[in-house]
């Protein structure tokens, strides 16, 4: 199994801890996914490791071949990818606008068919869950559908270390584990049964895709 984890921060540092608090989530969920999926590839995309243009242009919009290197990798990696887990913190009581950039510079046709898994974290206690209601809406638009269970996190600092390990105040740490395993079992299972059905029929064949104007997509006049 192929699983994208997009960290949903752009920021260098988090309070109230020095370090990225973002980033400790994305490691955590990265770390439970590869001790329960051994065999399968988990591969964590952070922003902060893209150069992004200061001008927003998606990865759609360029002439053939002529889009940036990094976009296209990353247009190849969504698009083999089997399933996506979503790292984000509340803005606003919405999603982080850091990943909804990232996320939007890539069709939809590249994430659809293949099922997600949100996961929302904060410093103080609601752990980012009304994040999590928007972003249900925007997966499902991009054709990722997020399953059912998600992760929300409160006080992440306190249970995460900077490399995605629990903190040792942490003491039920089996009950974490199986509070994220609730969702990643979920993930998996949707993995596979989508992995299957690709390899009976292409969806794209069923459904064509939106490829030149909105009109595509209209009703009859």
């Amino acid at each position: 199994m192929n699983i994208l984890i997009f960290l949903g921060s752009v920021r260098q540092s988090s309070p109230p801890k020095p370090a990225r608090l973002g980033e400790r989530v994305a490691l955590a969920c990265q770390r439970v996914l590869r001790a329960n999926f051994p065999d399968s590839t988990i591969e964590l995309i952070d922003p902060l490791d893209l150069e992004m243009e200061p001008v927003f242009k998606p990865h759609f919009a360029y002439a053939s071949q002529s889009a940036p290197q990094h976009l296209s990798e990353l247009a190849t990696k969504i698009e083999a990818a089997d399933g996506y887990v979503m790292v984000s913190p509340e803005y606003n009581h919405s999603m982080s606008p850091a990943l909804a950039n990232l996320l939007n510079h890539f069709g939809a046709s590249l994430f659809s068919y293949k099922p997600s898994a949100i996961v929302t974290y904060s410093a103080g206690q609601w752990g980012g869950a009304r994040a999590a209601v928007g972003l249900r809406t925007f997966l499902g638009e991009l054709g990722c559908l997020p399953v059912s269970a998600m992760l929300h996190l409160p006080k992440a600092h306190e249970v995460f270390d900077t490399e995605g390990n629990y903190q040792d105040s942490v003491s039920d740490k089996e009950r974490w584990d199986s509070y994220f395993n609730r969702t990643f079992l979920q993930l998996h299972w949707w993995c596979e049964a989508t992995r299957n059905q690709r390899e009976i029929q292409d969806p794209h064949n069923l459904i064509s895709d939106f490829k030149q104007a909105p009109s595509q997509r209209n009703a009859p006049d």
